[in-house]
């Protein structure tokens, strides 16, 4: 039974990492971005809560005296 060649394994990987990282880099390069993206304002609306107007504390049952 003849033995497993892995001389060329290591060749084989690197050369593979390349090329797609080769791809890769083609791909990414073919999209467009924009250059001055438009800043926009977003206005929240405003909710009346109810627990602004007015002074609210709760009590736990830990914190009371003994």
């Amino acid at each position: 039974m003849p033995q497993l060649d892995t001389s060329t394994w290591l060749t084989m990987i690197l050369s593979m990492f390349l090329v797609l990282f080769i791809i890769f880099q083609l791909k990414i390069s073919k999209h467009n971005f924009y250059h001055n993206p438009k800043l926009m304002t977003t206005k929240t609306p405003k909710q009346n809560t109810p627990w602004k107007t007015k002074w609210t504390k709760i009590y736990l049952p830990l914190s009371l005296p003994l």
